[in-house]
């Protein structure tokens, strides 16, 4: 086991679906999987594995923010030598031309995070998905009809922002959305030459606040989570 994750050797799959909430990750497990098993649960982090189609693949729980699924996905990774990690989340959308339950399947996360620079020494404020999940979330998502948007996201360290307009480093990349953990996971699995994809529904338009309510997010989230674990069937 690892400090953050209690699963035994062998009980985390290769690869590994992660959403931020561990009710998620449990909702995933209950609805989608077979033969589940409760791998770890520290601090109500829920780590599950089972299968899909006959694929085997562990959903567990990132928390939120950069210093979360840096974690997180850093244990997955060395610890468990798990090939790939996609992450699964909600986002807000910067553009009003982006409407709500539209998907996204991240190209390139943008922070002014200092995650990359603290663990590796790399000045960046941007970095690209990394391996083959993104373009099989793409193959897989054109055979299922359905439309996915690709793109720069921000991966930020604040939620209640202050500052008031979009963000320079929005404007800089021209960022489709909002979302906190991205950026972490792709810097993760670069340096350690791993796979790592971040598909996300748009649950909120910033310029107009609109977002989806709390009994609509099972339904907005059931196209996102559906094509993730399809994409997974192929890696």
């Amino acid at each position: 086991m690892s400090v953050h994750i209690s699963a035994k050797p062998g009980d985390i799959a290769k690869n590994v679906l992660m959403p931020g909430d561990p009710l998620r990750a449990k909702y995933i497990a209950d609805n989608y999987l077979k033969d589940v098993k409760l791998v770890s649960s520290v601090r109500n982090i829920f780590f599950f594995t089972g299968s899909y189609k006959d694929k085997e693949l562990t959903v567990g729980a990132s928390g939120m923010g950069c210093p979360s699924i840096g974690i997180y996905s850093w244990e997955l990774f060395t610890e468990y030598e798990v090939d790939s990690i996609i992450r699964i989340g909600t986002c807000g959308a910067y553009t009003k031309k982006l409407k709500l339950f539209d998907l996204i399947n991240t190209d390139t996360a943008c922070s002014e995070s200092t995650y990359a620079e603290c663990d590796f020494g790399w000045k960046k404020d941007q970095f690209k998905h990394q391996g083959k999940a993104y373009d099989i979330i793409n193959e897989t998502a054109k055979e299922l009809q359905l439309e996915v948007k690709t793109g720069s996201i921000h991966s930020g360290d604040v939620f209640y922002r202050q500052e008031k307009g979009k963000p320079e480093i929005v404007k800089k990349y021209k960022c489709l959305a909002a979302e906190m953990e991205a950026f972490a996971l792709f810097a993760n699995a670069r340096f350690l030459k791993k796979t790592a994809a971040s598909l996300l529904t748009v649950s909120d338009i910033i310029p107009t606040h609109e977002k989806i309510s709390a009994d609509e997010r099972e339904k907005a989230l059931k196209p996102m989570i559906e094509l993730a674990l399809e994409a997974v069937v192929k890696m």
